[in-house]
């Protein structure tokens, strides 16, 4: 069966095709660990763990990386102001994600680096692209010299013009060019830091994604995902590092962008206050409830988060579980599901799945599996139908308790 998704960088929805179908590789943009995360972060969480699931039952081997960046101003301001260390702030904000994720249905990583943990590699990587001229030190920061690279604004499809609208730092006098960015960037005594060859200082955020992919998945990868937000700057910083320092055309082969989720009309965000947590939410409404609602519209569509969306999609949800609790006693749910392989899983789902994450049609897929247990009184029909049902829950990362809870 063959997977085809939307491509970003080529605007085009494409067939699947892994450089090493024996080790896909996926990376994606995990948290910046300050806070709890909201319902927003859910969504490319849950988008990606489907695809995570999906890639399991096609491949022999995924390695699914899903990085922590525990290296932020934004950290370093949180710390400060509530009087608690950045190492303590930053393992109780990981450990809360790990948890909220967790509750979401969120299978883990096969790998979850740490920023801390890959210094030596953003350093060595800065290194290398000083050494091949696609970067320079000045005033103690380095910084990638964005001319250099001939496929920069490949991603977003930004000119080099329109690029400074989004930068993330302000231009500085020490920049050879105003759309230069930061690799490296001195630190002060009271802000984290860690030597170097330009002195003592810290990562820029992208060369962490570039360096801790490089370790874990190698030069060049399979998917990368991450929300269309982060397209530019930090996709696009990213790739660049990743091409220049690896010598490498192509350093991820499919780009994908989940769509924002908004509450009215604007975007949820932490820097707007318009937010609602995963945990306040999981005070009144179960994991699968939310990821229900995550998962209702197509990833790459805005998502509108609302109480209606809550509701429909609990009477969604037990519609399904009064199926599998129709079709018989057997105490099996979608977990058990877990290891198999694609032939192992309805068709109408797979089928959905398989066209760029068409969750709304693969849950429309579970429902007619409902229907069908609910139309017939053959009991060996109903077990295929209810076993077929649950595998595709599992899938979609639903069905996975008790049916009689519900």
């Amino acid at each position: 069966m063959d997977l085809h998704l939307q491509d970003s960088q080529s605007g085009q929805k494409r067939r699947f095709e892994p450089a090493d179908p024996a080790r896909v590789t996926l990376y994606v943009c995990g948290p910046t660990v300050y806070n709890l995360v909201h319902i927003g972060n859910g969504r490319p969480a849950v988008v990606f763990d489907v695809l995570f699931r999906l890639l399991r039952a096609l491949y022999p081997n995924v390695v699914y990386a899903r990085n922590i960046t525990d290296i932020d101003d934004k950290i370093n301001a949180a710390a400060r102001s509530g009087s608690e260390s950045i190492a303590t702030l930053t393992e109780r904000f990981t450990a809360a994600y790990r948890e909220d994720v967790n509750g979401l249905g969120v299978l883990p990583p096969t790998v979850e680096p740490c920023a801390t943990g890959h210094i030596e590699e953003m350093v060595a990587m800065i290194s290398t692209l000083i050494e091949k001229g696609h970067a320079y030190a000045a005033d103690g920061h380095v910084l990638f010299h964005v001319p250099s690279d001939p496929d920069y604004g490949s991603l977003s499809h930004r000119t080099l013009e329109d690029m400074l609208d989004g930068a993330r730092v302000d231009v500085a006098p020490y920049k050879r060019d105003p759309k230069d960015f930061v690799l490296w960037k001195p630190s002060t005594p009271d802000l984290p830091g860690w030597e170097s060859p330009w002195g003592r200082g810290r990562p820029g955020w992208h060369i962490e994604c570039s360096a801790m992919i490089l370790k874990h998945l190698g030069t060049s990868i399979d998917i990368h995902g991450g929300g269309s937000d982060l397209a530019f700057p930090h996709h696009e910083n990213e790739a660049a590092q990743s091409r220049c320092a690896n010598d490498t055309h192509t350093c991820v082969r499919y780009w994908l962008h989940n769509g924002m989720l908004t509450l009215g009309a604007e975007k949820m965000s932490k820097s707007v206050g318009n937010i609602v947590t995963i945990r306040a939410l999981r005070a009144n409404w179960s994991g699968e409830v939310l990821r229900y609602a995550l998962l209702s519209g197509h990833y790459r569509s805005q998502l509108v988060w609302s109480d209606d969306l809550l509701q429909q999609s609990a009477t969604s949800l037990d519609r399904l579980y009064q199926a599998v609790r129709v079709a018989g006693a057997d105490a099996t749910t979608a977990v058990a599901f877990a290891d198999q392989r694609a032939h192992a899983f309805p068709v109408g789902v797979l089928d959905a799945l398989c066209d760029d994450l068409n969750t709304p049609l693969a849950l429309a897929a579970l429902h007619q599996l409902a229907s069908e247990i609910h139309r017939t009184t053959d009991t060996t029909l109903r077990a295929q139908l209810r076993a077929a049902l649950l595998a595709g829950g599992w899938l979609l990362g639903l069905l996975t308790e008790s049916a009689d809870a519900h």
